[in-house]
C-alpha cells in the first residue's frame, strides 16, 4: 500500500490515476478536449462577421483599422487621403476628413484591426491559413495557450506598425496573428525534429509576399517575432510550475508590448 493524504491507496489504483492524468494533459500544459478546433472556428467566425459588418456599414473600417497618429481622408474621394497632413492642416484643406488614430485616443485599434478585413481575397487567404495552422496548434497547445498566442501575436504586430509604419498609414487584417502562428508552428516542428525544410519553404514564400505593394510587412514581422517568443515560453517552460511560468511569461510579453505602444503614442501626440 502507498501512503496517501488520507489513509492508504493500492499501487494499481495509483498507477491507473497517473495514467489517466497523463492522457488528459497536453504536451505543453493544458487539458485535452474532445473538440480541438473550437477556438479556431470561433476566431474564423468573428473575423467573417466583422468583415460582413465592414462591408455593410460605411466608415466602419476607418474607425477600427490601425492608424498610429491619424489620417486625413478626402471628402470628395474617400479612397484617397492627404499624406503627412496634421489635423489642423486637414481641417484647413476644405476637402479633408480627419480620422484619429491610436495617438488620438482610439486605443482599441491595436486589437480591432487584427479582426478587420475589407477585401474578400484578404479575409479568404487569412482564414484559410487560420484554419490550417489553427487547428493543429490548438490540438497541441490547448485552447487557452493557443488563444494567447493568437492575441499576443496580433498585439505585437500592431506594435511594429506603430513604430515602423508611417504615422498616417492604415493597417488592418489578421496577418500579424497568422505570422505569429507560422512562427509557433515552425518552432514546434523544429522541437520535434520534423520536416523543417518544408516549413522554411512556406515561410520564405510568405516573407516575399510580405514586401508586395499594399502589404503591411511591419505587422507580419511584429506578429512573427511575438509568436516566436510566446511559443518559446510555452514550449520551453520547465515542467515544474509550468503553467505559472508560462502565463507569467505571456503576461510580461503583453505588458512590454503595451508599454512600447504607449511610448510611441507619447511621441506622436
Amino acid at each position: 500500500m502507498i501512503d496517501a493524504a488520507v489513509g492508504f491507496q493500492c499501487p494499481t489504483c495509483v498507477m491507473e490515476g497517473m495514467r489517466s492524468t497523463r492522457a488528459l494533459e497536453l504536451p505543453y500544459g493544458g487539458t485535452r478536449v474532445a473538440d480541438t478546433r473550437r477556438t479556431t472556428v470561433v476566431l474564423i467566425a468573428v473575423n467573417v462577421i466583422i468583415f460582413l459588418v465592414a462591408m455593410a456599414v460605411k466608415g466602419f473600417a476607418d474607425q477600427f483599422s490601425l492608424t498610429p497618429a491619424g489620417t486625413c481622408l478626402s471628402v470628395s474621394d474617400p479612397d484617397s487621403y492627404y499624406p503627412n497632413a496634421t489635423a489642423a492642416q486637414c481641417a484647413a484643406s476644405g476637402d479633408g476628413n480627419w480620422v484619429p488614430g491610436v495617438a488620438g485616443g482610439r486605443w482599441w485599434q491595436i486589437i480591432t484591426s487584427a479582426f478587420l478585413h475589407t477585401q474578400l481575397w484578404h479575409v479568404g487567404l487569412n482564414m484559410m491559413a487560420l484554419w490550417i495552422l489553427g487547428q493543429n496548434l490548438e490540438r497541441v497547445l490547448g485552447r487557452a495557450r493557443f488563444l494567447a498566442l493568437y492575441l499576443v501575436s496580433a498585439l505585437t504586430g500592431s506594435a511594429a506598425v506603430m513604430w515602423l509604419a508611417s504615422p498616417d498609414s492604415s493597417s488592418l487584417g489578421a496577418s500579424g496573428a497568422i505570422f505569429g502562428m507560422f512562427a509557433a508552428f515552425a518552432l514546434l516542428v523544429w522541437r520535434v525534429k520534423g520536416d523543417f525544410k518544408q516549413v522554411l519553404y512556406v515561410l520564405g514564400i510568405n516573407a516575399v509576399i510580405s514586401f508586395m505593394p499594399g502589404i503591411s510587412w511591419q505587422a507580419h514581422l511584429g506578429g512573427f517575432l511575438g509568436g516566436l517568443v510566446v511559443a518559446a515560453i510555452i514550449v520551453f517552460a520547465p515542467r515544474e510550475n509550468r503553467s505559472v511560468l508560462q502565463w507569467a511569461g505571456v503576461g510580461v510579453v503583453t505588458a512590454l508590448t503595451l508599454g512600447a505602444i504607449a511610448l510611441r503614442v507619447l511621441q506622436l501626440i
